[in-house]
């Protein structure tokens, strides 16, 4: 059991988040088209936005001014936060297979014990945190993470125990089991992409990656319904396929597959005006996506993608708008534009910065600050999103989670570094 407060929960830098970029440095705000975001071991993932001709639409969270406040510090590579419902602890998963119970009051946390043997490697490890949506009444915790199989193969697990606080000092989880495991396990360690996201019918989706497979074509696995990778799944709580799915009466498919054709997607929240799933999804070299996910729908990847091959500036395939059999994403950042490594995002529904209430913010990895999207419109068809102007962008931070308080409305960053803190974002 540790508990130690953070030395500079009072250190607090207050900045302005305006139409310009007054107080913020863009120095390597863009990225630096090095890697794909999220362990320097994939190419490149990063760039500015898609336009399409028309003028953006009025930026009403212009001009606010807010302070970064250090929460807690000495984390080594956090991966998800996630707040206990009616408690105001925040949940910390770090990727070597820690997970920690953190009092935002004084910044002192305690480990929790009973996690799950990770294989941290690579992108690998302890990955993402969720907890039950009736948490009052059902205390189970779900963490995402990779493992392996007796040949050394891994894969990304499901897995959740019951989170025991009779004994403040000492948090554990009870029971934790494996409650599903994307099949097939591979001799890779990437792509798995791992966040966990209840939808509001109580469901718990789950990103899988494409594991990196760079056999491009109709036989990639991410076109391959049979297989759980390159998809996102929807469970039940206790890991079953939900009984809703779309692909459950078709003997060549996973029941667990709500949506395919993704590559890595490392960032996922629901919109609470619509009750839709949101992704943000690593392209190859750019082509970094933001998606609505439809039931049943095909994002594309390979077949389609808006990214360049490595190192090169030739198209991996044609556009989503060449294909009519594919789900375009709402929002993308071409080959050759430098791209958006993603890696977590949240809709701001909070009452601490009401100019800012319907906007997602989504972290960039290798472009090192936080983003913020306005989004006009509730369908797919129509949501109209725009990229604002960045925030933290002078903390040269990669940004890996996002999290919002609930009794407070402050927004909460956790980043991705082997000595690393986690903030939060407040009103002045």
């Amino acid at each position: 059991m540790t508990r130690q407060p953070a030395s500079a929960a009072d250190r607090r830098t207050v900045l302005r988040a305006t139409g310009g970029l007054a107080a913020l440095s863009l120095a390597g705000c863009l990225g630096d088209g090095g890697n794909d975001g999220s362990d320097g071991t994939d190419g490149t993932d990063d760039d500015s936005n898609d336009t399409d001709g028309t003028d953006a639409p009025p930026d009403d969270g212009a001009d606010v001014e807010y302070a970064v406040e250090n929460v807690a510090e000495g984390f080594e590579n956090p991966w998800g936060i996630a707040f206990l419902p009616d408690d105001g602890r925040l949940l910390v998963t770090e990727r070597p297979g820690r997970l920690s119970l953190v009092d935002p009051e004084d910044g002192s946390r305690s480990t929790v014990e009973g996690v799950p043997e990770v294989r941290a490697a690579g992108q690998g490890g302890l990955l993402d945190v969720a907890v039950h949506p009736e948490f009052s009444g059902d205390a189970r915790v779900y963490l995402t993470y990779a493992a392996t199989n007796d040949a050394g193969e891994s894969t990304t697990h499901v897995g959740s125990g019951r989170l025991a606080l009779s004994d403040a000092d000492f948090p554990a989880l009870d029971g934790f089991e494996a409650i599903h495991v994307a099949e097939p396990f591979v001799d890779s360690d990437q792509h798995f992409g791992s966040r966990a996201t209840f939808g509001p019918d109580g469901a718990l989706f789950v990103t899988v990656g494409d594991r990196r497979d760079t056999e491009f074509g109709p036989d990639h696995v991410s076109q391959d319904r049979s297989n759980e990778l390159g998809s996102t799944l929807r469970l039940t709580p206790d890991g079953d396929a939900h009984p809703g799915n779309p692909f459950v009466d078709d003997a060549e498919a996973a029941d667990a597959v709500y949506s395919y054709g993704h590559r890595n997607p490392q960032a996922m929240t629901v919109r609470p005006e619509t009750g839709a799933v949101w992704q943000c999804e690593h392209g190859e070299e750019d082509g970094d996506e933001i998606n609505a996910i439809e039931r049943g729908g095909n994002y594309g990847w390979p077949i389609a993608s808006e990214a360049c091959r490595y190192g090169t500036d030739e198209r991996v395939a044609p556009s989503h708008r060449e294909r009519g059999d594919v789900v375009a994403p709402v929002h993308y950042w071409p080959c050759g534009s430098g791209g958006f490594p993603p890696s977590g995002a949240v809709f701001y529904d909070g009452d601490a910065f009401p100019e800012w209430r319907g906007d997602l913010f989504a972290g960039t990895l290798a472009g090192r600050y936080l983003g913020r999207f306005t989004v006009d419109g509730v369908g797919t068809d129509d949501a109209d999103v725009t990229e604002r102007d960045p925030l933290l962008a002078d903390r040269d931070w990669r940004v890996r989670a996002l999290a919002v308080e609930p009794a407070t409305g402050h927004l909460y960053v956790a980043v991705d570094d082997g000595d690393a803190p986690v903030a939060r974002i407040v009103p002045v």
